[in-house]
């Protein structure tokens, strides 16, 4: 990491970021496959005036993130790779360096499901709720939809 003052740098090496510690996408075992995190920002010594979190998820060809929805927003930047975004009933192809704005209550799921990894920035709230994920009568919900 190279810093001027408070201010910094952090470089990236292949899609990894030496000095971040890399971590499993969440603790325990869900509904996800192949999915890890790096904390860029927000977390950091120096980073309590950041009002928002930095960091960036990488998931492995034929991986997924949870499918979730929570209160709080997040932006989300593709940075690597291609996959599929899942907003609410709709799959919606993405594909390096589009924008994903997830609104609030929005069921959502991240997929690495076209050959390749997918690998994204995601900028969320410091101060958020805690993602739940569907019950068994939301999904039933969610995919009799899909098939409309």
């Amino acid at each position: 990491m190279k810093s001027s003052g408070e201010s910094k740098v952090i470089p990236c090496s292949d899609y990894t970021f030496p000095g971040i510690e890399r971590k499993e996408y969440k603790e325990g075992s869900g509904n996800f496959k192949a999915v890890c995190r790096y904390g860029l920002l927000g977390s950091g010594e120096g980073e309590e005036a950041l009002n928002f979190h930095t960091r960036y998820f990488e998931i492995e060809p034929d991986g997924y993130s949870s499918l979730e929805y929570h209160r709080h927003p997040h932006t989300v930047v593709v940075i690597r790779g291609q996959g599929h975004v899942m907003l609410n009933d709709e799959e919606i192809p993405i594909d390096v360096h589009d924008v994903v704005y997830v609104a609030p209550d929005t069921i959502h799921q991240f997929r690495a499901d076209r050959g390749d990894y997918l690998g994204f920035i995601c900028v969320v709230d410091r101060y958020r709720d805690r993602p739940v994920t569907l019950t068994d009568e939301e999904l039933k919900g969610l995919k009799a939809n899909e098939h409309k």
